[in-house]
């Protein structure tokens, strides 16, 4: 039986805020700046991050573009009046559309390398924002999400700070319950809005419960393929292709290699 150890919610919240309050110290910063998605997953950061600083050292900026839901534009405008911070509303199709005009590309075309696009333009505007008013990034990818490399190198992944970045899914839905986040971001279907309609579980193949537990078995615990196939009762190619993920992802959570000279 595969089982991811219990977390103590409480106690990681306490430990999450002083972190976020430490690295803003550290950098000699004044705050806080982050996407807000209306996703379970910014929508925490942006609970822990207000919890830790104040909601006058965080901002919110809320950057949709066509492919973006209402309904997740809707839950980033009611989180950022639950939280009273400042957020503003940026719509980044302009800027998407005249990027790819520059080669004569088709606007509506749906290829990886062009999905990718969205979540760096959102990254170059959170940072001009943060450098402009002297804040630090602050990230809400997963433990789940960055394992199995399911964000953007240098879009999403870009960041100063990732106080989730420990949390399995499962356990974003636990720290958003005790935080008291509204139930309808919690048990909405995850998605990276890079399409529209699009959801990540029906990308991935799997749900994240079942994820977690791949991730968690082949990371922490160093289990081979068939045998967590066999105790999730998960189909073998299913599973072999969350490892192959996490394999191959690897470039995007470390630093480029540098060439030592002899």
């Amino acid at each position: 039986m595969i089982t991811i150890p219990e977390m103590d919610t409480e106690q990681y919240i306490k430990e999450v805020c002083k972190f976020i309050q430490e690295k803003v110290e550290q950098s000699h910063t004044k705050g806080v700046v982050l996407g807000l998605s209306g996703g379970i997953d910014s929508t925490i950061v942006a609970y822990l991050s207000v919890l830790a600083l104040g909601k006058d050292h965080v901002k919110g900026y809320i950057l949709p573009s066509k492919t973006t839901s209402k309904e997740d534009l809707n839950d980033a405008l009611l989180i950022k009046d639950l939280l009273n911070i400042q957020a503003e509303t940026i719509y980044i199709d302009d800027i998407y559309d005249s990027f790819l005009q520059t080669d004569g590309t088709d606007v509506d075309d749906k290829t990886l390398a062009q999905s990718n696009i969205k979540p760096r333009i959102r990254m170059t505007l959170l940072y001009y924002y943060a450098t402009l008013n002297n804040y630090l990034v602050i990230g809400t990818g997963n433990k789940t999400e960055l394992n199995i490399g399911y964000f953007t190198k240098y879009g999403d992944g870009g960041v100063d700070l990732s106080p989730i970045g420990d949390l399995y899914k499962e356990e974003v839905k636990q720290v958003a319950y005790k935080l008291n986040v509204p139930e309808n971001i919690i048990n909405k279907s995850p998605t990276a809005g890079l399409t529209l309609n699009q959801t990540d579980e029906s990308d991935l193949g799997l749900k994240y419960s079942q994820i977690d537990k791949i991730v968690y078995a082949y990371t922490e615990k160093s289990m081979k393929t068939m045998d967590i196939s066999k105790q999730l009762g998960i189909e073998h190619d299913k599973v072999e292709s969350i490892i192959n993920r996490i394999i191959s992802s690897q470039h995007k959570r470390e630093l480029a290699p540098i060439f030592k000279k002899k």
